[in-house]
């Protein structure tokens, strides 16, 4: 008679740890940088070409990141057993959708090493899943590995440079594994990550080009705004940190590329005296051991920017990204100052349809949710009905047209079906790419005029305005981060995954 018990395939007794994988994972790219870096060097100075041979061979290419799972046995005649493969596994990730062979090509191991190996260490516990690294056959852009190389490139162009090494090419980086697109490769493999080295890669040079602070400085948790004076409150706020014998924060790097710490003489003067005009998205990273700090983003104006920033932030797989901003108040009920807490979007931006139809629903995360009002009420010092005349939650409308009041009588039947009582222009993008790429999202905005009630944003009433509001709309999001951090994994929501999802967070 079969024993009803069933049980994961055992690990084997040889397969490395997950410390070992990475350590392997560190050796060949560093070796695969090493060798970019020492052949364009040769070619500069000596005009000497690459050996193709050993191009061929993979000197310059990623390492490969393979993970294999066997699946469930059966005890007596080990079959595969189709059904109830993940009994004790209940999270949102490093689980497998089914038996097979899983690979990604790996950058930056000193950038993603630890969180690689949280996810190794999670597959190989409860799948005793089997790690191996080897070499890909994607090459390392050369562009990528010009930092620090001390490269004198005025002598040469870069499409020479393009013949003999290996350069960007777009067709080869996209989005298509979070699109649902090309999940097995020549090999049979299916992919480990959101992510492969060439498009990490790509969005690392893009973050810090656009925002003038090394990618890696990004933390775990992500506040996006749209107005500069929220930098400008959440810089003051990162230097008081600093100052504390006992805080939790290391560091504050900031756009234009120079970090503050808490021993940096008049940093106030240094930042206000910093180039960060020349960056179209600054970025203020408040750093903490694990990346467990903030970061803030000023993404500026419109759907474009909120979907161009996500598309790279994501590759930094944070624990979460959060809209605090201005919006207009749609309701007559609704005042100057108020909050909007968003559980529902209607999207009329117009930057994704083709690649997330504006049909399919983007679901509120509960957990931000709920640490966006405990996050208020800390705040306010309100609650129950008090708070619920100043922060009022429903659907918020973006839109992708600045001037979308001059056309209102086309719009004004949608809202109303929508139940709408905001509008804004970013909120909707950034939680639609947070449902895309897998990051939980949320939106707390501060109404700041209400144009459909006569009531417009003029100079003076808008300094008054912001010197009320801006302050305490900073805390509230930096308190939702604080009460998120206590949610730990539970804060990646399984309504995010997809039938066929990658293993990798």
């Amino acid at each position: 008679m079969k024993k009803e018990k069933k049980k994961a395939a055992q690990k084997d007794k040889t397969s490395p740890s997950a410390a070992a994988i990475v350590a392997q994972l560190h050796t060949i790219y560093a070796d695969a940088v090493s060798a970019l870096q020492a052949d364009l060097h040769a070619y500069l100075e000596q005009k000497e070409k690459p050996s193709r041979s050993l191009r061929k061979a993979g000197r310059y290419c990623y390492p490969k990141l393979t993970v294999v799972w066997k699946g469930v046995l059966d005890e007596d005649d080990e079959a595969l057993i189709l059904n109830n493969r993940h009994p004790e596994v209940n999270r949102a990730y490093a689980r497998f959708s089914r038996p097979g062979t899983y690979s990604s090509s790996i950058t930056r191991p000193d950038v993603f090493g630890s969180y690689i190996e949280e996810q190794l260490e999670l597959l190989i516990r409860d799948y005793g899943a089997e790690c191996s690294v080897s070499l890909s056959d994607q090459e390392i852009p050369y562009p990528y590995v010009l930092d620090g190389a001390g490269l004198d490139l005025n002598s040469v162009s870069a499409i020479d440079l393009s013949r003999h090494f290996p350069a960007t090419e777009l067709a080869l980086i996209g989005n298509e594994v979070a699109d649902g697109i090309d999940f097995i490769d020549a090999l049979g493999h299916r992919p480990l990550a959101l992510f492969d080295g060439l498009r990490t890669d790509f969005s690392l040079a893009r973050l810090r080009h656009y925002t003038g602070t090394p990618a890696e400085h990004t933390q775990s948790y992500i506040l996006l705004t749209n107005y500069n004076r929220y930098v400008d409150v959440f810089v003051a706020y990162a230097l008081e940190q600093l100052k504390l014998p006992d805080s939790p924060y290391t560091a504050l790097s900031c756009c234009g590329n120079f970090t503050i710490t808490k021993e940096t003489v008049n940093p106030e003067d240094i930042i206000a005296a910093s180039p960060w005009r020349k960056h179209q998205m600054p970025a203020y990273h408040l750093m903490a051991e694990g990346h467990k700090g903030i970061s803030l983003v000023n993404i500026g104006v419109g759907p474009s920017n909120a979907k161009n920033i996500t598309d790279h932030l994501a590759v930094m797989r944070p624990h979460a990204w959060l809209m605090i901003g201005h919006c207009g108040g749609l309701r007559a009920s609704q005042s100057i100052g108020d909050y909007v807490l968003a559980h529902a979007y209607l999207r009329d931006d117009h930057v994704m349809d083709d690649v997330l139809p504006i049909e399919i629903p983007i679901p509120p995360i509960a957990e931000v949710q709920q640490a966006f009002h405990q996050a208020a009420v800390r705040i306010t010092h309100q609650d129950g009905e008090d708070l619920k005349k100043r922060l009022r939650t429903g659907t918020l409308v973006t839109t992708d047209d600045r001037n979308w009041e001059l056309k209102y009588s086309l719009s004004a039947k949608r809202f109303s079906q929508s139940r709408a009582i905001a509008i804004d222009m970013e909120s909707a993008t950034l939680a639609a790419q947070g449902y895309r790429f897998r990051v939980p999202y949320g939106t707390l905005l501060c109404v700041s005029d209400k144009p459909l009630h006569g009531e417009l944003k003029l100079p003076g009433q808008a300094n008054l305005f912001y010197e009320r509001a801006i302050a305490e709309h900073i805390q509230i999001g930096i308190e939702t981060v604080s009460i998120l951090r206590d949610f730990g994994s539970k804060l990646h929501s399984r309504k995010l995954r997809a039938f066929d999802e990658p293993p990798f967070r």
